[in-house]
């Protein structure tokens, strides 16, 4: 699911431009997140431009990942990233099984009206 290799990624630094339209988001939604994941921390040259390595890239292709594909919350994609021994292997979207979790989630909503009444 991954959108991103590191191994495509030529450049020795990519704009916030650039950044931005590999993912098909604002520069502000990379700006933002830059601010909200301390993971990411792009260079700045003397002008203050936001400088890309493909490490940030790969960072930011995870945060991505998990934000608007799996649909984690900022939080809860920030301690994903920062949870080192659980492995949250993104690529593993598709073998999800979304009707099982679809009645797990029931099953427990049906018991909290229960008890609720």
């Amino acid at each position: 699911m991954s959108k991103i290799r590191e191994e495509e990624l030529k450049k020795l630094y990519y704009s916030i431009g650039e950044v931005a339209q590999m993912f098909d988001v604002n520069t502000s939604l990379i700006r933002f997140w830059e601010k909200e994941f301390p993971a990411v921390k792009p260079k700045k040259n003397k002008k203050g431009n936001r400088l890309f390595t493909p490490k940030d890239i790969v960072k930011i292709d995870k945060i991505y990942t998990l934000v608007k594909v799996k649909g984690f919350t900022l939080d809860g994609a920030n301690k994903a990233l920062k949870d080192k021994t659980t492995d949250y292997n993104l690529e593993e979207s598709e073998s999800f099984d979304k009707s099982e979790l679809i009645q797990r989630l029931e099953s427990i909503k049906h018991k909290l009206l229960r008890s609720r009444s």
